[in-house]
């Protein structure tokens, strides 16, 4: 969950998809560094490869307006 993944390599557009991710249908090793939360937030790119896992929605959006990137949510 701690790997790092460079957002400014991104090569087709600037838009990034956050949707709501449940703990429980995250792999066991992610599983095990999440604590007690039960729903996490992931930044996808266009082709849907999650590029990062974050503890809430407002985090997932200040990561992507941090790296130039323009998040739009996912249901």
């Amino acid at each position: 969950m701690n790997t790092k993944y460079d957002l400014s390599q991104l090569d087709e557009g600037r838009t990034v998809y956050v949707r709501s991710v449940k703990a429980e249908d995250l792999p066991e090793d992610v599983r095990e560094q999440v604590g007690g939360l039960k729903t996490l937030y992931a930044v996808h790119d266009s082709e849907g490869q999650r590029l990062a896992l974050v503890r809430d929605r407002k985090l997932a959006f200040v990561l992507a307006r941090q790296n130039d990137l323009a998040p739009v949510t996912v249901h």
